[in-house]
Formats: structure tokens, C-alpha cells, sequence
């Protein structure tokens, strides 16, 4: 495993798994599976529904010896919809089933994200949040965000594979020190990016499969990369890309990718959604 640290010295897995579209009987298993590998980063989110499975996966990790809490880095995203909720946080904790996350996100730009910032500020200063993230800030918002921070974000969630990079937004952030939590690293499995002549160039120099060399791209980017499965054998393959590296003239080749395109398009009309879209268990 490859490892970065946050501008506050806290130190998380370059690689970890995503949940986001995993029910919860097939995310109890892959956390659990996962664990059993050797993975040490768990991504999830208030509105994937599956935080209690996590937790339950995480905690037949812990209660059969194979790893300890501390060796685990566990992330979790607030909703809009519980920006302004007083309980939000503890109410998140205890789905997991865990004391604190290593990563506490605001999900959205939408709704009173400022306040939902305050909200995860104040976790971080008790101790219920290692680090803080945002999630699909840009433009406006972002700075909106930033000017408004006592804490600056030491993560930064956003869409990320060699066909869309948001340069500028990192170029922004640098300042601060905050790293790059790339989602959709596999181009939402996108058979053209799976099979881009460059990709599946440097898929036969290496002996890797084409998903391997795209999570090795983003993890010599730096970029602490999620991706998301169900399946025990690709959670094993996906594992399996620390035995090799890129040369900088590979890396240059799929960086050169950057801009074809994307595959999810922010807008105000979706943020108002967001804002609008309370989760079953708020009920």
C-alpha cells in the first residue's frame, strides 16, 4: 500500500473501497472481504443508505482480530438535508458504530452548505472527525466555502479518472494542502475509457488489466482513489497494483487524456434537489 498525508499530518491509504451503489447485504461482505485483504480506507455517505452495513462489516473485522480501529480510515459524507441538524454527526456515528471517522465530508454544494461546514467543524474540534472534506465544490461556492472555513478542507472529493481532472480547482486548493478523494476513478466503467488505445497500450506493456493501470495512474497522481465493487475478484485485482510503476513518460500519455470528458455535470437545478431530498431515515 502507497500512503499521503493530510496538511493536519494525518496519514490515509492511497487506495481504499467506494460503497456508493452497493446495497447493504453486499457492503457488510465487501467491507469485511476488503478488510481481509489488506484495504484500509472505507468510503461511504449518509445518502448510500449503507452506513449500518459498514459498520457491520468493519466490526466482524475488528471482533475477529484482523484489524484494529486505528488501522482503519473510515469516511463518511453529510447530506444537505441534515446540514442544519444538530445531531446529524452522532446520529452518523451511530449507524457506523464506531466513536469518530477519520474523514467527515459535507456531500453537497446545496442547501446551507455553510452550515453544514460549522456542523463538521465542530466535530473536528471534539474529536468526532480526524479530517474534514468537501465534496463537488466549485467556482462560487468554493470560495464562498473557503472564506467562511476556520478549518480548511484537508480533502476534497471530486470526479476523477484520465479523462477529466479538475486542475484548476486543485490549482485553488494547493494553499491549503488539500488533497485530491477521486470518484468515477474508472470513468463509471466506460468502455471507451477501458479501452482508450493509450490505456490498453500500457495495459499490455505491464501485464496489468486496464482498470489496474487507471488506479495506478491516480495513485502516482497522488490522488486517493475509491473504487467501488461487489465482486471479491476485482476487489483482489484492484489491490494488485502496487508491484509496478508508470514512467513519466506513461504518466505524461494519460495526462494527456484530461478533457475529453465527463460524466456527471453539476448544476444549480440538481443542488436544489439535493437540498430537497431527505434520506428514509430522517423520517
Amino acid at each position: 500500500m502507497e500512503y499521503t498525508k493530510l496538511s493536519n499530518d494525518v496519514r490515509l491509504p492511497l487506495l481504499g473501497l467506494g460503497t456508493f451503489m452497493i446495497s447493504p447485504e453486499d457492503t457488510e461482505k465487501s467491507v469485511y472481504d476488503a478488510l481481509k485483504m489488506g484495504y484500509r480506507l472505507i468510503d461511504t455517505a449518509n445518502a448510500y443508505l449503507n452506513e449500518e452495513a459498514v459498520g457491520k462489516g468493519l466490526k466482524k473485522a475488528l471482533d475477529e482480530g484482523l484489524v484494529k480501529r486505528e488501522d482503519i480510515f473510515l469516511s463518511t459524507k453529510i447530506w444537505p438535508t441534515l446540514y442544519e441538524a444538530s445531531v446529524a454527526v452522532d446520529k452518523t456515528l451511530e449507524r457506523l458504530g464506531v466513536e469518530y471517522v477519520d474523514l467527515l465530508f459535507i456531500h453537497q454544494p446545496a442547501g446551507n452548505y455553510k452550515a453544514g461546514y460549522a456542523l463538521i467543524e465542530k466535530a473536528y474540534k471534539e474529536g468526532k472527525a480526524r479530517s474534514l472534506g468537501i465534496s463537488n465544490f466549485f467556482g462560487d461556492k468554493l470560495e464562498a466555502l473557503l472564506a467562511a472555513a476556520e478549518v480548511k478542507p484537508h480533502v476534497i472529493q471530486l470526479e476523477t479518472h484520465p479523462y477529466h481532472v479538475y486542475d484548476e480547482v486543485m490549482v485553488r486548493l494547493g494553499e491549503y494542502g488539500t488533497k485530491l478523494m477521486g470518484w468515477y476513478p474508472l470513468g463509471h466503467g466506460d468502455p471507451e475509457l477501458l479501452h482508450d488505445p493509450i490505456i490498453t497500450k500500457l495495459s499490455d506493456t505491464y501485464h496489468k488489466s486496464t482498470v489496474q493501470i487507471l488506479l495506478r495512474w491516480a495513485v502516482q497522481r497522488g490522488f486517493i482513489t475509491i473504487p467501488g465493487t461487489k465482486n471479491r475478484d476485482h476487489l483482489l485485482s484492484n489491490f494488485d497494483i502496487f508491484d509496478f510503476s508508470l514512467t513519466d513518460e506513461d504518466m505524461a500519455a494519460v495526462n494527456a487524456l484530461n478533457g475529453t470528458r465527463r460524466y456527471y455535470t453539476p448544476s444549480q437545478e440538481l443542488e436544489t434537489r439535493y437540498a430537497n431530498m431527505h434520506l428514509p431515515f430522517e423520517g
